[in-house]
């Protein structure tokens, strides 16, 4: 609990599902009975008036029955309700209730009750104006200094100002170029009515000027006015402020001063009564509604801000005093009497929460046990951490990279793809090119064994995949947690049978420890006609035009495939291992092993990579320069502008064609930077590509986990989307320095090293290949992936050649890369020792 949270003193919900606003509350006597106590008057947009008395037995407690004096329906909306003296030939109070087409004044009155029901209170209609206008919003005030009664002035939607003399009609007047009616209120001291234009600026009108000028029957000015017959409505004073008013308010100190308060968007003015500033204070939260009233200290004024942010704030002219928080959002607010205590505060928000509160602190009355004193022994003490450590270090042992799950959940996720095709294809785009854009239909099933209270369903594809929704909200289902589940797609989505290339710049080839199998088993409805059944060479064309080739070995227990492309080997790379793997599961055989053991592609590899970076470093470039056009636009604007208000016309010198060139350069750079950012994406999506395929071959090269696998997966797809302010080249390059000074590295110094805790675009990619090519060096000289606490500790293996330390010079990195030439070498050809000849329709052969 806050120790500034509003002391709740009384409190209620009213109806169900109504709605309220800044001038359906209202505090006063309204039934005269002279002791003080204010009542509580609240009107809805549904048309329900209440009236409330509270009476709490302690603080806190909720509404009572008997708490609500008066509960009726009006029908229609309830704009806003007011108090004052509106019925001729009485002083006495009566309730004035605005509608959007009617303005009634009701007088409230209350019989004591002979049984244990308490008193009966009802409302008497005194009289009602029908209205011609749609109203907008209402004051009231002795206008023209009349005295013992209220003269009540409506402000109607379309900017008319209609005065009514209680039980008659006064005049209507319009104000000049309104366009949309902002708040209203009326000043006593100087007999004037302040208002906030749609120019944004205050504006006052002097009762006198709307009481002569000429009647305001129709919008438009006659050909009177316009030849200077009658009184024209002119305006007293006006300030700009720059933004919307939400609220206007008028408090006196004294019989000789009187402030105009109003609460903008942003910020909050103290005006004087001739429309010049005496404060303002910006606001740092979004308010709601205000409420200024006259402070204990001589010359100050006190009010209370509510905001956005459920908080009401005090303040003593701009100095805030207090903050104390509300459990709703408060659109109005007021301070009254209720049941003898003084200052209480009442708020009600816009779903019909009404609170009377008041300003305190809730104290903590906790106090802390007296510590009782022991002997410490600290030979217990160390046997005690040892067996802590053991149980941790044990623990962490047994414990894989991701959390284990608890076999009966709370929700489970499982997903199923449907085997056909749409027959009407949901994709945005339904062409590429000349091939038609296949969809599939995903079935998400959620099964829970509790009654959960939300849901919230997230589905992710890898580019180019697109969902036609990829967020799922259930209503009807508390603790946050993250269940996952993941669902392959068909291949056919993105890929369709293609005819067989003999020539290809990149091949590689996979070894396996079976006989090879027949592609149509393994790819059913990719291979052309044939009356071979062990066909032997298979074609795939992806959408866009991309091919790639497979051929199994006749012979041999090999594998190739071969692209044009680097990226696009991986696909069908990884779905042959997969399908292999099931393959032979079906079969019964579990020895089943895929290896790799040619050399890794890595140059190609990097020139994936120096190209993404070459468009992050071109887009950065553009931006750059797109922000210098528009700064200098703007210049030349002003410039402009300063010529056009000069009231001696000057030349203009040029401006208007560099203002023209200057704009054709800012679009041209726009177009630049939006096709920039196509091509990194696409970049992106090919570099991605091509790093889930070193990450395949570094695992079959080195027979790796699927923990350590994942470790890779990690370390080198950390981003699901690159920006310019956090890319994958600094991100990649800090994970894999990372795994050489811990799990991978050779000596304790090595440890000692501290990363960079900012990542920064590099200026190059160097750094980044030499530590991917490194990375790849300690894993082929018997360095191992883990995430344990083992991983701290060097490691003291024998491995073959030994392993090399992390380069802390160039020089020492030259030498590494000597060292690593005769590992790592960059041939377009990835195949094993031995070259096959290849032949696309006759397979792989020796």
């Amino acid at each position: 609990m806050s120790l500034f949270k509003a002391r709740d003193w009384w409190s209620t919900v009213l109806g169900e599902k109504e709605e309220f606003d800044q001038g359906c509350l209202c505090l006063a006597d309204v039934d005269n009975t002279g002791n003080g106590q204010d009542k509580i008057i609240v009107g809805s947009f549904m048309g329900y008036l209440r009236i409330f008395n509270p009476h709490p037995v302690k603080t806190g407690d909720g509404a009572q029955a008997e708490d609500m004096l008066l509960e009726v329906h009006l029908r229609d909306p309830i704009l806003q309700v007011e108090v004052g003296k509106f019925v001729s030939g009485t002083e006495m109070l009566h309730l004035a209730v605005l509608h959007s087409r009617k303005l009634c004044v009701y007088s409230v009155s209350g019989t004591l009750g002979n049984v244990e029901h308490g008193n009966q209170y009802q409302i008497k209609l005194m009289y009602e104006h029908n209205l011609q206008r749609t109203a907008c919003n209402m004051t009231y005030g002795s206008f023209g200094g009349v005295k013992g009664r209220d003269l009540i002035c409506i402000q109607s939607m379309d900017g008319m100002l209609m005065v009514f003399e209680q039980e008659s009609y006064a005049f209507g007047r319009f104000l000049p170029g309104s366009l949309l009616p902002g708040p209203l209120a009326y000043s006593s001291r100087t007999d004037s009515f302040i208002t906030v234009s749609s120019c944004r600026q205050v504006e006052s009108y002097k009762y006198q000027v709307l009481a002569f000028a000429t009647d305001a029957d129709k919008r438009q000015e006659t050909e009177q006015q316009k030849l200077g017959s009658g009184k024209r409505l002119v305006v007293d004073w006006t300030l700009n402020i720059g933004e919307q008013a939400l609220d206007i308010c008028i408090v006196s100190f004294n019989q000789s001063a009187s402030s105009v308060f109003v609460l903008g968007e942003r910020n909050f003015f103290c005006l004087k009564d001739n429309g010049q500033i005496r404060f303002m204070k910006k606001l740092d939260c979004s308010p709601s509604c205000f409420l200024p009233y006259c402070s204990v200290s001589e010359g100050t004024i006190n009010t209370l801000i509510g905001n956005h942010n459920h908080m009401l704030h005090i303040y003593q002219d701009v100095t805030l005093k207090w903050a104390t928080q509300l459990p709703h959002i408060p659109v109005a607010v007021r301070v009254g009497c209720l049941h003898d205590l003084k200052g209480v505060i009442v708020t009600l928000s816009d779903d019909g929460h009404l609170q009377c509160s008041y300003l305190g602190t809730d104290p903590s009355f906790f106090q802390a046990p007296k510590v009782e004193s022991r002997e410490l022994h600290y030979e217990e003490l160390d046997i005690e951490l040892k067996e802590l450590q053991k149980i941790i270090k044990d623990v962490n042992k047994s414990q894989g990279i991701w959390p284990m799950t608890e076999r009966e959940d709370d929700l489970k996720v499982s997903a199923m793809v449907s085997p056909k095709f749409d027959s009407v294809s949901q994709a945005a785009d339904v062409e590429v090119g000349t091939d038609l854009v296949p969809s599939v239909t995903v079935k998400v099933t959620l099964q829970n064994r509790l009654a959960l209270q939300k849901a919230k369903l997230s589905v992710y594809v890898q580019p180019p995949l697109v969902l036609t929704c990829d967020q799922f909200t259930f209503e009807f289902m508390g603790i946050p947690r993250v269940i996952q589940c993941k669902f392959r797609l068909p291949l056919k989505l993105i890929c369709l049978p293609g005819q067989p290339s003999k020539t290809a710049s990149h091949k590689l080839t996979i070894d396996t420890n079976k006989s090879p199998v027949s592609l149509l088993s393994l790819f059913p409805g990719f291979a052309n006609q044939s009356e071979d059944d062990q066909v032997n060479v298979m074609g795939f064309r992806f959408l866009g035009g991309s091919r790639v080739t497979l051929l199994a070995s006749k012979t041999s227990q090999r594998y190739r495939i071969q692209s044009e492309q680097f990226e696009d080997l991986w696909l069908i790379t990884n779905e042959l291992i997969i399908r292999l793997q099931e393959y032979f599961e079906k079969q019964g055989i579990k020895d089943f092993a895929c290896s790799f053991s040619g050399s890794m592609p890595l140059q190609e590899y990097f020139e994936l990579i120096d190209h993404h970076f070459e468009l992050r470093i071109n887009g950065e470039k553009l931006e750059e320069l797109l922000s210098e056009r528009a700064v200098q636009f703007r210049a030349i604007q002003r410039r402009l502008l300063t010529r056009f208000k000069d009231k001696t016309p000057a030349p203009l010198q040029h401006l208007d064609t560099l203002l023209d060139g200057t704009y054709k350069q800012v679009i041209a750079l726009a177009d630049a930077v939006e096709e920039n950012q196509d091509s990194l994406f696409q970049s992106f999506t090919r570099l991605k590509s091509a790093t889930h395929l070193v990450i395949l071959l570094i695992g079959l090269w080195q027979k790796l986990s699927t923990d350590q696998i994942a470790i890779l997966e990690a370390a080198f797809l950390p981003l699901q989307q690159d920006t310019q302010e956090l890319g994958w080249e600094e991100t990649v390059d800090a994970a894999i320095s990372h795994l050489l000074k811990t799990c991978l590295s050779k000596s304790s110094k090595e440890q000692a090293l501290n990363l960079s805790s900012q990542l920064n675009i590099p200026k190059d990619t160097s750094r980044l290949k030499k530590h991917i090519t490194l990375l790849c060096d300690r894993l082929a000289k018997g360095g191992r992936l883990c995430l344990s606490t083992d991983a701290a500790a060097p490691q003291t293996m024998v491995m073959p050649g030994g392993c090399t330390t992390i380069p802390e010079s160039d020089l020492e990195e030259r030498s590494i890369e000597q060292d690593s030439t005769e590992l790592f070498t960059n041939h377009k050809h990835l195949i094993v020792e031995t070259p096959l000849p290849v032949s696309p329709l006759q397979g792989v052969s020796e």
